[in-house]
């Protein structure tokens, strides 16, 4: 007979309570679920004190079964864990943790007030603006706090839209130039883009709402061409979007030449303005970012990226003055300590192991990529990136964006977009180490792979 556990999954993180020792120490890793509380219901047979079997129901309460890749890393949980899988989130740094506990039991007033604990608020609001606007070059006014990178994204895409229509309606008025306006709004992206600017943007397109055109990147290089963008442009372009560094094959791309390009046709008097903006969520912290030097308009930030909290921000150059911003709700009222040499120690140790058998899908010739970012392949028809990280007993990892966790072994679009073949790209494990990866992490974890690779190559 099965009896049934509780967990309770706590707020915006991976902390949570077990209120039953039956499960001793085997802690299951949701990964880092968007929810306040989570209730999971756990059939265990009340003669086991191990873990149920994996074809045992587990069932969250908000209606979602878990598969066998979803529990990813149930055996052996008192291994001590490797974590690299710094792109998807990193950890809080100390002084991060005691200022956000300062801020909690100090600042807890409202910022508008006058009183102690509103004013203490309001300060540490505009030192925390300066902070951010210091680390991209912009000035605090420049800075939005946002929720995270999804609303910033959003934001500045809703935004294009407003100022098309604003911008057209004040041409029509004035009888000044109106090229362009015929027509539904047009977007210029890519077609390696998160998912907050792509699933965005099929929805503007779904609903009749704008025009989306998504460039795709070279197969060769995995990088947007910059001859590729300007020839999309159209008349009724109002945004183009290009993230400064993809999340899953590390790949930067040339956006400082994209809005050199743009800027030039932007100074053309007969034209309607097209906005600038990138998603740096995963370059900073990693490369030089520099709003000046890039060109652009709007610029995406997203703290847990970067060692900070889960809230993000966006840059905008001049908000309301030079670069327009509309809201969408309403209501009331650089390589610091980052060490590089890492990730290529990473990939002579798997190119050592693996030899033949290694596929690496963020080499690409005349790229720059990311100094954390190795994005491999091991190849073999039992060795399905999911599959390799479920039964690994160190390696904490994902197979590529947080977002697309849920599609199994299912293979990235994002690599098949860069030209990595289907087979390969299902074999995906993104590994992207942080601050406190050392070498001996490196060494435990190729370990680890080499040991899950025979195991299942043993098995299947």
């Amino acid at each position: 007979m099965g009896k049934t556990i509780e967990i309770r999954v706590g707020t915006f993180d991976n902390n949570f309570s077990i209120d039953c020792p039956t499960l001793h120490d085997n802690l299951i890793s949701f990964g880092k679920m968007p929810i306040l509380y989570v209730t999971m219901v756990y059939h265990v047979f009340a003669s086991r004190s191990r873990m149920a079997s994996k074809s045992d129901d587990i069932t969250l309460v908000m209606g979602r079964t878990f598969t066998d890749h979803d529990l990813h890393h149930i055996p052996d949980m008192n291994v001590d864990r490797i974590y690299m899988d710094y792109n998807a989130t990193t950890p809080l740094e100390p002084e991060v943790v005691q200022a956000v506990s300062d801020a909690l039991r100090d600042a807890w007033g409202n910022p508008s007030s006058n009183y102690v604990a509103g004013a203490t608020a309001k300060s540490i609001i505009s030192q925390s603006r300066q902070s951010v606007a210091r680390m991209v070059g912009g000035k605090s006014e420049d800075i939005v706090f946002t929720s995270g990178g999804t609303e910033a994204n959003n934001l500045v895409l809703h935004t294009a839209l407003e100022h098309f229509k604003k911008s057209c309606r004040a041409a029509e008025q004035s009888e000044g130039p109106t090229n362009g306006c015929p027509g539904l709004p047009h977007i210029v992206t890519t077609n390696v883009e998160h998912d907050s600017i792509k699933l965005t943007a099929e929805h503007f397109l779904a609903d009749g709402k704008a025009d989306v055109t998504f460039v795709p990147v070279s197969k060769v290089t995995a990088r947007v061409d910059v001859e590729d963008i300007i020839a999309a442009i159209r008349p009724n372009t109002c945004l183009i979007s290009v993230m400064l560094a993809n999340n899953e094959t590390g790949v930067i791309m040339p956006v400082q030449e994209i809005c050199q390009r743009v800027d030039l046709l932007n100074k053309q008097p007969e034209r309607l303005r097209i906005l600038l903006h990138t998603d740096a969520a995963q370059a900073l912290g990693k490369i030089s970012v520099e709003v000046q030097e890039l060109g652009v308009d709007y610029l995406t930030i997203v703290g847990h990226k970067f060692y900070g909290p889960r809230i993000g921000a966006l840059y905008v150059n001049g908000p309301g003055r030079r670069t327009p911003l509309y809201p969408m709700l309403f209501g009331g009222g650089q390589e610091r300590n980052f060490r590089p040499g890492i990730k290529l120690y990473l990939e002579e140790r798997l190119q050592d192991v693996f030899r033949d058998r290694i596929r690496f899908n963020s080499h690409y010739p005349g790229s720059d990529v990311l100094p954390n970012t190795c994005n491999v392949s091991i190849l073999g028809p039992a060795l399905q990136g999911w599959r390799v990280l479920s039964t690994c007993r160190r390696l904490l990892a994902s197979v590529g964006a947080a977002c697309h966790s849920a599609s199994g072994n299912r293979a990235s679009h994002i690599l098949l977009n860069c030209g990595v073949p289907s087979e390969v790209a299902a074999n995906a494990v993104r590994l992207s180490v942080g601050r406190e990866t050392a070498r001996a992490d490196v060494d435990a974890v190729v370990e680890d792979l080499r040991e899950t690779v025979q195991l299942l190559e043993k098995t299947n």
